[in-house]
C-alpha cells in the first residue's frame, strides 16, 4: 500500500494570499485524517510565528486525545536544536528536517561543506532523538542534486542512514523534472539503497506533478506527497484527488483513502483557502461529471458510451448533463427526468431545445432548475405552479447605514410581510425572507455560493446573470436570474429557488 502524505497545511499554506487560521487548521487536519483518511499530515513548518505555534500546540493535543499523534508532522530546519524545541514544546513528536540535497544549494546558501553540513545535521538528529522524535529527511533540491551533483546526494544519504532516520524523502524542490527523469533517478536511490522507505514530493511548474508521482511509484518509492486541490507555491503540489485516482486506476496500488469523501474535503479547503478550484479540474472540478453534447447523453442512455473509470458515484458525485447551445434532446430529458417531468412530446421537445439552443447562443446559462420556467414560457401553458410570488419588496441604501429591505411575499396564497437589515441589499432581502420562514417554522435552505456573470464592454444597462448555489435536506442544487440590476437577478434566482423547493 503506497503511503500517502499531505502537506496542504504545511506546503499549501505557501501559495499566494493563503493563510490559515487556527480553526481552519484544526478543521482541515480533522478532515484529513478522521474523514479522508490520509496517513500522515504535515501541519507547519517551525519557527514562522507565535500563532503558527498556537495552532500547533491546539492540533497536537487533538491528535493525542484521538490517538493519531504520530500521523501530524513538521517542517523543522538545521538550526542548532531550535527546531527541536519548538516542535517539542508545540507537542509534536514528529520532525521533517529540511537538508540540502544539492550541491549548488549547500554551497551557494550555507557556504559550507558537505562534511560541514553533515555534522550539523548529525547534531540536530540526535538532539531529536534525545527529544524521542521520530526525523524524516528532506533532501532540499533532490532533482538538481541527482542531475548535477550525483556523489554528493550519495554521500548525504550514506551519512544519514548511519543516523535515527525513519524517512528519506526526495523532492523535486523547483518543479524541474519530468517522468523518465523522476523514473531514473528514484531506481538510482531504490537500487543504492535497498529496503528504505523514500518518499517523493512534486511540484507542478510543468504540469507534471501527477504524471511525476505516477514515474516514482513505478520506480518504487513508498510514499508520495500532495496538497487538496493542488495547493502549493508557485504552480502548486500533485493534487491529491488526481494523485489518488492515478494510482488506484493507472497502477492499482491501494491506499488508505476513502475516495468518497475527496470531493467533501476539496470543497472545504477551498472555503477556508479562498483559491476556487478551476470547474475543468480532473475529480473535483465542478463541470468535471458534466456531459455538454447531445450525442454524449444519447451514448450514455444507452450503454454508458461515453463513461469512463472515473465514475463520479466514487467521489460523492453525480454526473450531469449542461443545457446550452451544444444540448441535444437526450440531454434535456436527462435533466428533466431529474426533476420528475416526462410527459412531454416529440413537438414540445423540439420547442424547449431550441430555445435552450437560443440562449445558449446568447451565453446565457441555463440550469436545470430553469427547465420548468422554459417549458412554462415556450408553451404556454403553467407547467410550473408558483406556489411562492413576491408581492412586493423595498431595498434602501444609505452612506452610514445599513441597508434595509421591506418585503411583501404570497405562500400558497397567504401573505406575509417582514423588514429586516443587513450586510448588503441582497443579504437584507434574505434575512428578511428568514425571519417569514422562521415564523413558519420551515426550512430555509444554506446559500453554498454565488456567481454573477457581467458581460464586457463597459454598458451599465446590459444584462447580468446571477446563478447562486443552494444546500437543502441533503440536496444541491443551482438557480439563475436575468436581469439588468443585479440584485434583482439575485432575487429572481432567490424566488426560483423557493418554489424548487415547494414541490
Amino acid at each position: 500500500m503506497i503511503e500517502i502524505m499531505d502537506t496542504t497545511l504545511r506546503d499549501g499554506e505557501q501559495t499566494n494570499g493563503v493563510s490559515f487560521s487556527v480553526h481552519e487548521k484544526k478543521a482541515i487536519a480533522r478532515l484529513l485524517i478522521s474523514d479522508l483518511g490520509v496517513d500522515r499530515i504535515e501541519v507547519a513548518s517551525a519557527r514562522v510565528s507565535d500563532g503558527e505555534f498556537k495552532a500547533v500546540r491546539q492540533l497536537a493535543g487533538w491528535a493525542e486525545r484521538a490517538g493519531c499523534l504520530p500521523r501530524l508532522e513538521v517542517l523543522g530546519f538545521v538550526d542548532g536544536g531550535e527546531s527541536v524545541e519548538w516542535i517539542r514544546s508545540a507537542g509534536c513528536r514528529v520532525m521533517n528536517l529540511l537538508c540540502k540535497g544539492s550541491l549548488k544549494h549547500l554551497t551557494g546558501q550555507l557556504r559550507k561543506t558537505p562534511e560541514q553540513h553533515l555534522a550539523d545535521i548529525a547534531a540536530q538528529v540526535q538532539r531529536a532523538a534525545q527529544a524521542g522524535m521520530t526525523v524524516n529527511v528532506y533532501l532540499e533540491d533532490w532533482s538538481n542534486g541527482m542531475r548535477h551533483s550525483p556523489d554528493y546526494v550519495f554521500q548525504l544519504t550514506d551519512a544519514l542512514l548511519q543516523l535515527p532516520v525513519r524517512r528519506i524523502m526526495l523532492p523535486d524542490t523547483l518543479g524541474i523534472l519530468e517522468p523518465e527523469s523522476v523514473r531514473a533517478g528514484c531506481e538510482a536511490m531504490r537500487t543504492r539503497y535497498p529496503g528504505v522507505h523514500f518518499d517523493f514530493h512534486a511540484h507542478n511548474d510543468y504540469d507534471l506533478a501527477v504524471a511525476n508521482v505516477c514515474a516514482a511509484v513505478r520506480a518504487g518509492v513508498s510514499g508520495v506527497h500532495a496538497t487538496v486541490n493542488g495547493l502549493g507555491e508557485r504552480a502548486g503540489n500533485a493534487s491529491l484527488s488526481s494523485v489518488v485516482a492515478v494510482l488506484h486506476d493507472h497502477l492499482g496500488q491501494p491506499t488508505a483513502i476513502r475516495e468518497e469523501r475527496i470531493n467533501h474535503v476539496s470543497r472545504m479547503v477551498e472555503m477556508y483557502s479562498g483559491i476556487h478550484v478551476a470547474p475543468n479540474s480532473p475529480v473535483v472540478g465542478e463541470h468535471v461529471f458534466t456531459q455538454c453534447a447531445g450525442v454524449h447523453a444519447d451514448g450514455d442512455s444507452k450503454n454508458n458510451l461515453y463513461c469512463n473509470d472515473l465514475l463520479p458515484e466514487r467521489f460523492g458525485r453525480m454526473r450531469e448533463y449542461a443545457l446550452g447551445k451544444m444540448s441535444g434532446r437526450a440531454n434535456i430529458r436527462r435533466n428533466l427526468e431529474a426533476l420528475g417531468i416526462e410527459e412531454l412530446d416529440e413537438e414540445s421537445m423540439r420547442k424547449v431545445t431550441e430555445r435552450i439552443i437560443e440562449l445558449g447562443d446568447k451565453k446565457e446559462i441555463v440550469t436545470r432548475e430553469d427547465l420548468p420556467y422554459i417549458i412554462s414560457d415556450v408553451l404556454h401553458h403553467d407547467t410550473q405552479e408558483n406556489k411562492i410570488r413576491i408581492l412586493n419588496y423595498s431595498l434602501s441604501l444609505a452612506q452610514g447605514l445599513k441597508p434595509v429591505a421591506t418585503l411583501k411575499i404570497e405562500i400558497r396564497g397567504k401573505t406575509y410581510q417582514e423588514t429586516a437589515t443587513g450586510d448588503g441589499q441582497y443579504d437584507a432581502f434574505v434575512r428578511a425572507l428568514r425571519k417569514i420562514y422562521k415564523s413558519l417554522d420551515r426550512p430555509f435552505p444554506m446559500l453554498t455560493n454565488y456567481a454573477v456573470s457581467i458581460p464586457p464592454g463597459g454598458r451599465t444597462d446590459a444584462f447580468v446573470q446571477t446563478i447562486i448555489s443552494w444546500h437543502h435536506e441533503g440536496a444541491e442544487f443551482k438557480t439563475g436570474g436575468l436581469d439588468a440590476d443585479q440584485t434583482e437577478a439575485a432575487i429572481k434566482a432567490t424566488v426560483k429557488m423557493l418554489n424548487k423547493i415547494e414541490q
